[in-house]
């Protein structure tokens, strides 16, 4: 889990939707009819153009090339027949292979304008230089980096550059020439490798030049497209986004659809009406309400998490009906009741918890990175307490979450589930909230700072402190102000009075 806390107006959110824009930029997606003519999912590593075209292929890189795919796919299919796929297997990449592949993961530059545009529409702004800081002179940098086994100390780090200036967004990467590329052949990546491998593994075996330099390209390309998500995890994983208006959307979606229909409608004879406008990650989250109505398979432990908060929290069932028209509409049904309450009608507390709900019932699974802003809107600061523990929860159960808080219930009550752990299990009767804990490692707090010169925020981490008590977020510091200001005042009233 990771926590961002501080002051208003510090960039809490700003990095929160940046890195989503990363998980929507380097994740797998699916891009319709694929390189094999199939519907298959594809990373950015498969996207750009062959490297090295021209570069000298000889018949023996050919054969083997093919050998080792021929012999890779034998493999895949026995693989598939173990049952106990308790531990990851991985596929290494012979030298040569590596060296055809290794281009292409660190070659990136022109996807630059495919990353531009995710900014844009992630943050829905119509230029990203816009979002690097007013009169700043120099760019914004942000680097991505990722320690891979190489057999060196200290490991050497594949590093993601992006670099925000004036006019355009620059992407640069470090993939060290010593770099092992595997595969871990678990449950998706063996689909993956099956489908991918077997087919490149009995293609001919052209001989003239062009076909060649295709085959080699056509290699790369796939390989490229299996190994380069694996190397960027978990940014590869898919990132879910509830903003800090998920209550106004789950009551308005509808509205707000056919409103978007209605203006786009209208656009070519309201040419000086600009359409408007929806930030990415509000319009992602709007995208998936109404794709819910198409989802009716539950995973038993995602089922278990959204139902404990049902019961626990809500003390009532929040289900979806697809109507006529195909827009899924949400319930609410209180215990003991044998009528629903249309969300619309529920109290806040109801509405604002209903989606996370939804999420963990149907859409996010582990691995995947679930990012809520402020959970603790309109929720009672026992309700705020209650709620992290079941946060805590999913990501015991493998998801990672990410929040955004102004709460100092919320930052207490994780420490206190941190400090839990560290009491043996034999020890732990009676402790609110033990069956919660979290270890140390699982979470990370990050204070944002204001600071004047120059004008912005800085960010660091804070570490758990034992002797005060938790995190030292500075909400301790508004608490003592206001009982300091009350004391004054108390004795302002008694010298008037005497």
């Amino acid at each position: 889990m990771t926590v961002f806390v501080g002051p208003s107006n510090t960039g809490k959110s700003y990095l929160a939707i940046l890195i989503y824009t990363l998980h929507s930029f380097f994740s797998v997606r699916s891009l319709g009819p694929g390189f094999f003519q199939t519907s298959r999912r594809r990373s950015i590593f498969g996207l750009r153009a062959r490297p090295h075209d021209d570069a000298p292929v000889s018949d023996n890189d050919v054969e083997e090339l093919t050998d080792w795919l021929d012999e890779m796919s034998g493999r895949v299919g026995k693989l598939r027949l173990i049952e106990d796929r308790s531990e990851d297997t991985p596929i290494m990449l012979p030298e040569l292979v590596a060296e055809l592949v290794r281009p292409r993961l660190k070659e990136i530059d022109s996807l630059h304008g495919l990353f531009d545009n995710e900014i844009m529409r992630c943050f829905g702004v119509d230029n990203a230089s816009s979002l690097v800081r007013h009169q700043a002179r120099e760019s914004t940098r942000v680097s991505v980096k990722r320690p891979i086994p190489n057999g060196l100390r200290p490991p050497e780090a594949v590093r993601y550059d992006f670099e925000f200036n004036g006019s355009q967004v620059n992407l640069t990467a470090h993939i060290p020439s010593a770099t092992h590329l595997r595969s871990l052949v678990d449950d998706d990546p063996r689909r993956a490798v099956t489908d991918a491998l077997g087919r490149l593994g009995y293609m001919p075996r052209e001989s003239d030049d062009e076909g060649r330099r295709n085959l080699v390209g056509l290699i790369t390309r796939t390989l490229a497209d299996l190994l380069g998500p694996q190397i960027v995890m978990p940014l590869s994983r898919a990132a879910y986004y509830l903003p800090a208006d998920r209550t106004g959307v789950m009551h308005s979606h509808r509205v707000v659809v056919g409103s978007l229909i209605n203006q786009a409608s209208r656009a070519g004879f309201r040419r000086d009406t600009p359409l408007p406008q929806l930030s990415g990650v509000l319009a992602d989250f709007l995208e998936q309400l109404i794709e819910l109505g198409d989802q009716r398979r539950e995973i038993e432990r995602r089922r278990d998490l959204a139902r404990d908060i049902e019961e626990r929290i809500l003390h009532g069932g929040v289900r979806m009906e697809k109507s006529p028209v195909g827009y899924p509409e949400f319930f609410y049904r209180p215990e003991g009741w044998k009528d629903d309450l249309p969300l619309i009608n529920t109290s806040s507390m109801v509405s604002e918890l209903a989606p996370v709900v939804l999420y963990l019932r149907f859409v996010v699974q582990p691995g995947d990175v679930l990012i809520i802003e402020e959970p603790e809107s309109h929720l009672h600061p026992a309700m705020q307490v209650r709620f992290i523990r079941h946060l805590v929860a999913a990501v015991r159960a493998g998801v990672r979450v990410m929040i955004t808080t102004h709460s100092e219930w919320v930052l207490d009550e994780l420490a206190n589930l941190v400090r839990v752990s560290q009491v043996p299990e034999a020890h732990r009767n009676g402790i609110d909230g033990a069956d919660f804990s979290l270890a140390p490692e699982q979470l990370g707090v990050w204070l944002f700072e204001p600071k004047q010169r120059p004008k912005g925020s800085v960010v660091r981490e804070i570490p758990f402190d034992e002797d005060f008590g938790g995190f030292r977020s500075g909400f301790d510091d508004v608490a003592m102000n206001t009982y300091n200001d009350y004391a004054e005042i108390s004795n302002r009233i008694e010298g008037v009075q005497y």
